[in-house]
């Protein structure tokens, strides 16, 4: 089944309970591509990337960035605008004694990040998957709970079954997530990390969700059809010293009181 982009938008807001916005973000090898959309904003500050996507989710602007709108090449780095990753970011001197106890450590994160590749990309935008406005997202994100995501993930396993493996990078999480789904282009889930909840406004019981637009529209199918079975978000607790059988056997006939062999 498929969906327009803002047909997403709307059936994520309905079966999640989104409490911010989904969005999308889009690669332009021009920037002049990117200076095109229509009402795109462009920042009058340096900026860190979790801000501007916070400034799509939470406020619900469309903005565009190129390399110099950017704080630093961390940030840069991830969607790769520019060519931030030189030996100097490569060796995570900036982060050493500040996130990881020696350079070793620190080089090793650096490592390990999702990242796009360099030199390809002049610009990058974000903007509300409802306003269709970039026509269409490289990917498409949201944050949600962790019992919405837990939904959400059972949504995109109901058919063509996969395991997902997420990794945790740690600082930098934008890697776990926009870094790495723009780069591979399969489901990224992330647990979001200091920068994106002291400059992006992430709150505490968020987590953060990004991926090609199509497995939104696969992931919206298995929760409606999980719907049709009963189960829905948010989920009605049954209650820890109920006797489990009778809330079981609304799934599971075989596990009602009396059948049980």
């Amino acid at each position: 089944m498929s969906y327009a982009i803002d047909g997403l938008a709307a059936k994520l807001e309905n079966l999640l309970k989104l409490r911010s916005i989904p969005f999308g973000m889009k690669l332009f090898e021009r920037r002049a591509d990117m200076e095109a959309i229509p009402k795109i904003r462009r920042p009058k500050s340096v900026h860190t990337l979790d801000q501007l996507v916070a400034q799509a989710a939470r406020l619900g602007w469309t903005v565009g960035v190129t390399a110099e709108d950017l704080v630093g090449a961390q940030c840069r780095a991830v969607v790769g605008l520019g060519r931030a990753k030189d030996d100097k970011w490569r060796s995570g001197k900036h982060m050493t004694g500040v996130w990881f106890s020696t350079l070793e450590d620190a080089s090793a994160h650096q490592a390990a990040m999702h990242c796009v590749e360099d030199g390809r990309y002049e610009a990058l935008a974000v903007a509300p998957l409802a306003s269709g406005r970039l026509d269409p997202p490289d990917i498409a994100l949201f944050y949600a709970t962790p019992g919405a995501m837990m939904y959400f993930v059972n949504g995109l396993q109901w058919a063509g079954y996969k395991k997902f493996d997420w990794g945790i990078v740690g600082e930098s999480a934008c890697a776990d997530s926009w870094g790495r789904a723009l780069a591979t282009r399969q489901p990224s889930l992330s647990i979001p990390c200091f920068a994106e909840r002291r400059y992006g406004g992430v709150l505490d019981d968020e987590m953060l969700m990004a991926l090609p637009p199509e497995y939104v529209a696969k992931a919206i199918s298995g929760m409606e059809a999980l719907a049709k079975n009963g189960f829905r978000y948010p989920f009605p607790q049954y209650g820890i010293q109920q006797d489990v059988r009778e809330g079981m056997a609304r799934s599971y006939p075989d596990r009602a009181p009396g059948k049980q062999g």
